[in-house]
């Protein structure tokens, strides 16, 4: 049995999407529709499948992944859902809090799926960040996301672009809300915040900065966690993470009884895992792993970094 999925939104990412779920093990596209039909028509004509109407792509579909421009989302998630269809909503799950337990609570009055599109949590990098020791012991994180200006999702600021990733990533590890915000940034190219630097304070007194540029001379992406073991050092790009602690296998000459180990991941397809946990969730009932409760949380604190940034 496969998921009938349709794709609404055929640009950069919305392509890959429905690239991905024409050949997925468990999905068939079924159709693609985009506000500009030309470019509808080029993305349907290479994945495979009609490209339709809004109402008649919904129609055809048990699932609609929205790949469109965030302004959209509310509306676009908001009809699909009043159909009776599951949600797949790329990042950010809405563009207002309020738009966000709308549709969270419309899925759940629907009893549909809805998934949202923090496609970081599928990777292999991730993985091995959860699954690395000390990680528990964790006081402080701090991540870094740099890309070389490109001119697209310039809609919204690198905040709900970029930074949302590292802020799902944060607090998927800290496992708690932040109590304090406090950021900087500044619109350079672009009409919204095309860099910002965040910082979070936990109620349990842990704390992060995370660092966001879509401007920046080269591709950047980091993340340091300090703790009562330690240090974790992840290098995404380098496909490298190192952990000093204690009885680590490689000696510390300074820190008697400290050493270092050193792990590295082979990469994976992030969206055709994501895109996997989508069909599982609506096919066999299963909990989304990122659903309408996680889109919410790190929704509401990118819109609190956006306000501190002014």
């Amino acid at each position: 049995m496969k998921l009938r999925v349709a794709v609404v939104g055929a640009g950069h990412f919305g392509r890959f999407h429905a690239l991905k779920a024409a050949r997925g093990a468990r999905t068939e596209l079924v159709g693609v529709h985009d506000a500009d039909p030309a470019r509808a028509a080029t993305v349907a004509a290479e994945a495979g499948a009609p490209a339709l109407p809004l109402d008649s792509a919904i129609a055809a579909a048990d699932a609609v992944i929205v790949a469109a421009p965030t302004r959209f989302h509310f509306a676009l998630g908001e009809q699909v859902l009043e159909a009776g269809r599951h949600l797949f909503m790329e990042k950010p799950l809405a563009a207002t809090l309020a738009e966000a337990d709308a549709l969270a609570a419309l899925a759940a009055a629907r009893g549909r799926v809805l998934q949202v599109g923090h496609i970081e949590r599928f990777s292999a990098a991730f993985r091995a960040v959860v699954g690395a020791p000390g990680r528990d012991a964790a006081l402080s994180w701090e991540a870094v996301r740099a890309a070389p200006f490109r001119p697209r999702s310039l809609d919204v600021s690198v905040v709900l672009d970029l930074m949302i990733h590292d802020i799902d990533l944060v607090l998927t590890l800290a496992g708690e809300e932040p109590a304090e915000v406090q950021a900087v940034g500044a619109r350079v190219v672009s009409d919204h915040p095309d860099f910002a630097v965040a910082r979070f304070r936990f109620p349990s007194g842990r704390a992060a900065v995370i660092t966001a540029s879509r401007v920046s001379l080269a591709m950047e992406r980091r993340l340091r966690v300090l703790g009562r073991e330690g240090e974790m050092a992840v290098d995404f790009l380098g496909r490298s993470l190192s952990v000093l602690r204690k009885g680590g296998a490689e000696a510390v000459a300074t820190m008697p009884g400290h050493g270092v180990d050193r792990m590295s991941w082979t990469d994976h397809d992030s969206l055709e895992a994501e895109q996997a946990g989508f069909a599982a969730a609506c096919l066999d009932g299963l909990a989304p792993e990122v659903g309408a409760a996680a889109g919410r949380r790190a929704l509401a604190a990118a819109l609190a970094v956006e306000a501190a940034i002014g």
